[in-house]
C-alpha cells in the first residue's frame, strides 16, 4: 500500500513538474507578453519576469518595446520645380501598445517601412529642390507627421524621421556650381566697388588737406620713394614734375631763333661755281659772257647758281682772288 502511494506521489510530482515546465515563460525587460487564449486576446499584458500560461491553451506573443532604427530605401521622384532627385531617409520608432501591435496589424515593421517609402515619395513631389537641400528640418517634421498618423492605430509611435542624402544628376550639380560661383563673383565685385568708393572718398579728403599745405605733397612723395627703395630691388623712382614737361612743350612750339649762321657768305664748292679763269665758268658780271635773264640784273632763283658778292671778288677753288672788274668794261 505504501509503495502504491509513493508511486502515485511520484507520478503526480512528475506531472506537476512537466506542467510547470510547459507552462513557464520568461519575459525580458525590454519585452511585453500578449496572451491569446484559444485565439482570444487576454486583457492583461504580461510584464517582464517569470509568468505562467496554460499549456496547449494559451499562446504567448512577445513584443519588443525598444526603439527600432529602420532605413528607408532610396526613392526617386520629381520635385515641384521639375528636378529629378533620389532621396533616402531613416525612421526611428517604437511600440507603445503591445496588444495593438499584435492584433491591429500583421507585421508592424513592414507596415511602417511601406508607409515611410510612400510618404517620402509624396514629400518629394510637394517640395522644391531648395527645400530638400536647405530646409530639411521642416521636411522631416512633415514626413514624421505623415508616417505617425496611421501608425498610432497600430500601437507604434514614430520617434523621428531624418532625410539622409539627396542625390542630384551631374548636370544639375554643375549648374549649381556655376550658380554659386557667379554669386560669389558678384559679391566680390560689390565688395570691391564699395572699397573703391570708400578709398576715393578718403583720397578726396587727403587731396583737400594737401592742397592747403603744398609741403605735404612733397613729404608724401618722399615717403613713396622711401617705400619703393626699401624693397631691395634695382628699380629707382625719380619724381619728375609735370610743370617742367609743359614748359618744354611750350618752348618747342615757339618760333625759331633769328640770324641763322652763313647768311650772305658763299662757300666754294666743286659744282663749277667760282672756278678759276679759263675753265669756262665763274665769269665776273658785266663781261662778254652771257648775261643772266631777268630785270635790272636780277639773278634767277634756282638751286646751284649763287649771287656774286657786292665787291665783285670771286674765290677760286685754289683760294686766289681776282682783281675787281668794272661793270662797264
Amino acid at each position: 500500500m505504501v509503495e502504491e502511494l509513493v508511486a502515485a506521489g511520484a507520478a503526480v510530482a512528475s506531472a506537476g513538474a512537466l506542467y510547470v515546465m510547459s507552462a513557464a515563460r520568461v519575459v525580458k525587460q525590454y519585452e511585453r507578453g500578449v496572451v491569446l487564449r484559444l485565439g482570444r486576446l487576454q486583457s492583461r499584458v504580461r510584464e517582464p519576469g517569470f509568468t505562467l500560461v496554460v499549456p496547449f491553451v494559451d499562446r504567448l506573443r512577445k513584443v519588443n518595446m525598444q526603439i527600432v532604427t529602420m532605413p528607408v530605401p532610396a526613392q526617386e521622384g520629381i520635385t515641384r520645380d521639375n528636378v529629378t532627385v533620389r532621396v533616402d531617409a531613416v525612421v526611428y520608432f517604437k511600440v507603445v501598445d503591445a496588444a495593438s501591435a499584435v492584433v491591429q496589424v500583421e507585421d508592424y515593421r513592414f507596415a511602417v517601412s511601406q508607409m515611410a517609402q510612400t510618404s517620402l515619395r509624396s514629400i518629394i513631389g510637394k517640395s522644391d529642390l531648395d527645400d530638400l537641400l536647405s530646409n530639411r528640418e521642416k521636411l522631416n517634421q512633415g514626413l514624421e507627421l505623415m508616417i505617425d498618423s496611421p501608425a498610432v492605430g497600430w500601437g507604434v509611435q514614430i520617434d523621428r524621421v531624418e532625410i539622409k542624402d539627396v542625390s542630384l544628376p551631374e548636370t544639375m550639380k554643375r549648374s549649381m556650381a556655376r550658380q554659386a560661383e557667379a554669386d560669389r563673383e558678384r559679391r566680390a565685385r560689390v565688395i570691391n566697388a564699395d572699397a573703391e568708393l570708400q578709398a576715393s572718398k578718403k583720397l578726396s579728403q587727403a587731396a583737400r588737406e594737401m592742397s592747403e599745405q603744398p609741403a605735404a605733397l612733397q613729404l608724401r612723395l618722399l615717403q613713396t620713394v622711401v617705400a619703393v627703395a626699401a624693397e631691395k630691388n634695382s628699380t629707382l623712382v625719380l619724381p619728375f614734375p609735370v610743370e617742367l614737361l609743359r614748359f618744354l612743350e611750350r618752348a618747342q612750339a615757339g618760333p625759331p631763333p633769328s640770324g641763322a649762321p652763313g647768311g650772305g657768305v658763299e662757300q666754294a664748292s666743286g659744282s663749277g661755281i667760282g672756278q678759276a679763269p679759263g675753265s669756262g665758268g665763274g665769269q665776273a658780271p658785266g663781261t662778254d659772257g652771257e648775261q643772266p635773264s631777268g630785270k635790272d640784273g636780277e639773278q634767277p632763283s634756282g638751286g646751284g647758281a649763287l649771287q656774286a658778292p657786292a665787291s665783285g671778288v670771286e674765290r677760286s677753288t685754289a683760294g686766289a682772288v681776282e682783281p675787281d672788274v668794272p661793270s662797264g668794261a
